[in-house]
């Protein structure tokens, strides 16, 4: 079920969000009735995984098993914890290997042995969506217990309801069970934090609708055409408009999740910061997917040293966790690319030009939105020779047989100023002045005006049925 979907704007979000009020309403005891609450939150969660097929449920409910086990066991085996650690991440790596990397292994074998794709005649396994979103969550908890960080839960009502909470289900932003443990107890509800929760959300689906989903259909037309007679033109305009495309989609469902999450009491962490006005590509990993950047920095580049043991094997340590979050966005080579791609480049500003890159602010944009927009198109190439292609188009200036015209028009146009302007300038141009004047009444009158106009043309835009599915439900 999508967040940008008439079932669940219209039917499954008001039935979930009346049900809440009413647990609210009833005469019961404060903890009585966040326990009514987390229950119905559970099924309700429950209900829009299963959405996607029963066999996915099922899937979920194992990590949820496995890591409330391993939780359980890590409390009472003493010095054997670490034994028991490496069990339960072994199974949930294991899981996550299966349904995520076993089509490219066999492939490889197949390749590597000569024969044609399928030629061993094993199934391909279809990939669970949101797996790795919620595989790294419960995989989160077990080294929090391990570490002392987080207390086990014993009520696995309340576990199965930290991994499987709808918000932020499938496809993010990661939520640490530490950071949210708490909040399965303590949170408290008031109409301020709906109404902002309500405003994300109306904000989030506008950048998913109004500028994602028109973006991606002249990125789609320009990818499956014959790549090998694209022009330079048309190198640029797919390369701007992706790069628009996938922070618009990814951050748009983040703010929709958050929003959501703020419906009902929770409080997520933000996951994007305007990434594109970075001035390195350090501080673009710093604002972008901030909760996965924070899963690597946590669970994987500390623990192998960090920055604490010398350069040579802080670039190791670099180089492995971008290896990693390569790995982590797809089965395909080109992501395992992409991730050393950029391991590369935090190394090199590591190890040589950082400093110069922060006394040339200008310079270090430029240089970071090339490195970054270079980077989206092994993102989305199917291969290598995809790639390749597409880039083969720069040195094609006018020689292309299709022309950039061919793949816009007037929306597509509005969708990529809009887009542009609202991935950061705008922002950096009026950001300070709204934060002084937000609490004043005309503003807050503005914004719900703005708020309701959005949600209003959205829904037009969706019942007309336009492109809608998010990029990272692949992941």
């Amino acid at each position: 079920m999508l967040f940008s979907s008439m079932i669940f704007i219209w039917v499954f979000l008001p039935v979930v969000i009346i049900g809440n009020a009413i647990l609210n309403v009833l005469p019961l005891s404060p903890s009585r009735s966040l326990k009514a609450k987390n229950i119905f939150l559970l099924l309700a969660s429950l209900f829009f995984y299963a959405w996607g097929g029963i066999y996915y449920l099922l899937l979920m409910l194992a990590v949820i098993g496995i890591n409330y086990l391993g939780g359980l066991l890590i409390k009472k085996a003493g010095r054997k914890k670490t034994m028991v650690l490496i069990g339960t991440l072994s199974l949930n790596l294991g899981l996550l290997f299966y349904f995520k990397y076993f089509n490219l292994f066999i492939h490889t074998v197949e390749h590597l042995r000569g024969m044609e794709s399928g030629g061993m005649g094993l199934k391909e396994v279809i990939l669970p969506i949101g797996i790795s979103f919620y595989i790294f969550q419960a995989m989160s908890y077990v080294i929090d217990c391990y570490r002392g960080n987080a207390k086990v839960q014993r009520n696995i009502l309340d576990f199965a309801l930290y991994v499987s909470l709808f918000p932020q289900l499938i496809a993010g932003p990661i939520v640490q069970y530490k950071d949210i443990e708490k909040q399965l107890y303590l949170r408290k509800e008031n109409t301020d934090l709906f109404a902002s929760g309500i405003k994300l959300f109306c904000f989030g689906l506008a950048k998913k609708v109004l500028i994602a989903n028109v973006l991606a259909e002249c990125v789609d037309r320009i990818w499956e055409s014959d790549l090998s007679k694209i022009g330079f033109g048309v190198v640029i305009l797919g390369s701007v408009a992706y790069a628009l495309q996938i922070y618009y989609d990814f951050s748009g469902y983040s703010d929709m999740a958050i929003g959501l999450g703020r419906m009902f009491g929770f409080r997520f962490k933000e996951n994007f910061r305007t990434p594109y006005m970075s001035h390195s590509i350090q501080e673009f990993w710093r604002r972008w997917h901030i909760s996965l950047s924070s899963w690597f920095k946590e669970y994987v580049y500390i623990p192998l040293g960090g920055n604490k043991k010398g350069n040579a094997r802080t670039c190791i340590n670099l180089f492995i966790v971008f290896l990693l979050t390569g790995i982590w966005h797809g089965a395909n080579y080109t992501f395992f690319f992409w991730g050393m791609y950029y391991a590369f480049f935090i190394i090199l500003e590591r190890a040589l030009i950082g400093k110069f890159l922060d006394k040339n602010k200008w310079f270090g944009h430029i240089y970071t939105i090339l490195i970054v927009v270079f980077g989206w198109i092994f993102f989305r190439a199917q291969s290598f020779g995809d790639a390749l292609a597409f880039i083969g188009g720069i040195s094609r200036f006018g020689e292309g047989t299709f022309s950039y015209l061919q793949f816009v028009s007037f929306k597509t146009l509005l969708a990529l100023l809009f887009g542009i302007l609202f991935c950061g300038p705008v922002q950096a141009v009026f950001g300070k002045l709204y934060d002084k004047t937000k609490e004043k009444p005309v503003v807050g009158i503005g914004s719900i005006l703005l708020q309701t106009a959005l949600l209003a043309v959205c829904i037009c835009m969706l019942v007309k049925g336009t492109y809608n599915p998010f990029i990272y439900f692949q992941f």
